[in-house]
């Protein structure tokens, strides 16, 4: 059974309560050592001591700090165990470990094949556990192991105790005696599905006439229908016993409970789960169970309904849990469809409790469910679209990111084509000012000519003007110094 063990909080409050009275003290581990470490050279000589033998057959828990610290205490539980059935007087059981790397050869032999599974030999019978580790409901399935397969009901009290079980799956037969060869063949089918499955037989008339069975009859009760089945066939072998059994053994309504969780949750159909959670001592959870009671007993010939029923005062440490992964309040009346690998799941809107359905209107709801018209599967195909639609938007960036690119090219190339035409500008400018220079250094060599050809007589004119010039350039030159102070 490859499950995650749940063992803290019944294992510390077996261990940690003192109420000051000693007859209601619960047991404290005591610290002396009981749970045999079994392996090849010990185990046929440990196994041979006790009446019935415990064996948990654990992986190797390795270097791993967690997985040490986690088998500790997987350990100590079954050390309380052991303690706590060292003191039953009427059998002796034994509690031992099988590490499934170290002693495989071990297990082979004795027929194991699934490790972390909790195995109880007890005569010729090999029964596997598949409930929580915890020490008190480990200890009460062993209390219900070592009682007898067939329970005996001889009057009108121990008929009532049988009328009101209801959470079980229970068989009641009437025969002549125990030494009835169809009461036999009952016997030896009962330790087949012992102790997972009730079976009860009465040798009283009377009590048979209340059951309203016939001689060497059996009725089959599913829980929490009134109404039993009526095994055809009678008398019967025991394999035909064992065939409707084993083809009947999934209720139309079942409850989870610690001792039986793992079988429960492994046994699901088509990969899926019909959850629904009711508190049976609240007022609204009641009303809701009731409500499924009678779908269930509408239903009950639907081989593919299986409705689990989960009470949540049975599992406190896993609501937390529970409410996050599936994503409702569990103060009210919750059914769900689960998907019983991933825990994809949908729910039937209830209006927190308000809103109860009728039978009609669930029945419509699970008629659905079982079509596949609600299916836990379609979160994922939405989780699917928006990822295509997260990829799609990335396209879009990756395309508006090259367009932006392009633009940018095409700038560079006309800033290129810009630059070009301005430098031919300034080519043809500075081949204007050098031929513009060439024709001033023309007109200058003129203009000496032609000064070379005056009269001296012109030279005192030419002085006085070229001091009035150097007046005027001075005075110039003053004014650029004031500009250039400015500046």
């Amino acid at each position: 059974m490859k499950w995650t063990w749940v063992v803290v909080a019944v294992l510390l409050s077996f261990c940690g309560l003192s109420l000051g009275k000693e007859s209601l003290d619960f047991p404290e581990y005591d610290g002396k050592d009981r749970v045999h470490d079994l392996n090849a050279k010990n185990y046929k000589s440990v196994m041979k001591k006790y009446d019935a033998m415990v064996v948990y057959y654990h992986d190797h828990p390795g270097s791993s700090r967690v997985a040490q610290r986690q088998f500790e205490i997987e350990e100590l539980a079954l050390e309380l165990v052991a303690q706590v059935l060292d003191e039953f007087e009427d059998e002796d059981v034994g509690v031992g470990l099988l590490d499934a790397k170290q002693d495989k050869d071990v297990a082979k032999k004795l027929g194991l094949d699934e490790s972390d599974s909790i195995f109880i030999f007890i005569e010729d019978e090999v029964i596997e556990y598949d409930g929580e580790l915890a020490a008190d409901t480990l200890v009460e399935f062993i209390y219900d192991v070592l009682e007898d397969p067939v329970e005996i009901i001889d009057n009108s009290r121990e008929l009532k105790g049988f009328e009101n079980i209801e959470e079980d799956i229970k068989l009641v037969g009437y025969f002549k005696s125990h030494k009835s060869e169809h009461f036999e063949a009952f016997a030896d089918a009962a330790e087949e599905f012992h102790p997972h499955i009730k079976f009860f037989a009465t040798f009283n008339p009377k009590v048979a006439k209340a059951l309203e069975l016939k001689p060497n009859e059996v009725d089959f009760y599913e829980p929490f229908i009134d109404d039993p089945v009526v095994i055809p066939g009678k008398p019967y072998t025991e394999e035909e016993l064992v065939d409707f059994i084993e083809d009947n053994d999934r209720p139309t309504l079942r409850k989870l409970q610690p001792h039986n969780m793992y079988e429960i949750w492994e046994d699901d159909v088509d990969g899926e789960h019909i959850i629904a959670f009711a508190e049976e001592s609240d007022p609204d959870g009641y009303e809701f169970l009731e409500i499924l009671k009678k779908v269930a007993e509408d239903n009950t010939e639907n081989p593919d309904l299986s409705i689990v029923w989960i009470d949540p005062d049975d599992f406190p440490l896993l609501l937390p849990h529970w409410e996050k992964t599936f994503g409702i309040d569990l103060s009210h009346p919750q059914i769900g469809v689960v998907d019983a690998d991933d825990a994809d799941s949908v729910w039937l809107d209830m209006d927190d409790g308000e809103d109860m359905p009728s039978v009609d209107e669930l029945e419509d709801w699970i008629e659905d469910a079982l079509s596949g018209e609600i299916d836990p599967d379609d979160d994922d195909d939405d989780d699917d679209d928006d990822d295509d639609d997260d990829d799609d938007d990335d396209d879009d960036d990756d395309d508006d990111d090259d367009d932006d690119d392009d633009d940018d090219d095409d700038d560079d190339d006309d800033d290129d084509d810009d630059d070009d035409d301005d430098d031919d500008d300034d080519d043809d400018d500075d081949d204007d000012d050098d031929d513009d220079d060439d024709d001033d250094d023309d007109d200058d060599d003129d203009d000496d000519d032609d000064d070379d050809d005056d009269d001296d007589d012109d030279d005192d004119d030419d002085d006085d003007d070229d001091d009035d010039d150097d007046d005027d350039d001075d005075d110039d030159d003053d004014d650029d110094d004031d500009d250039d102070d400015d500046w």
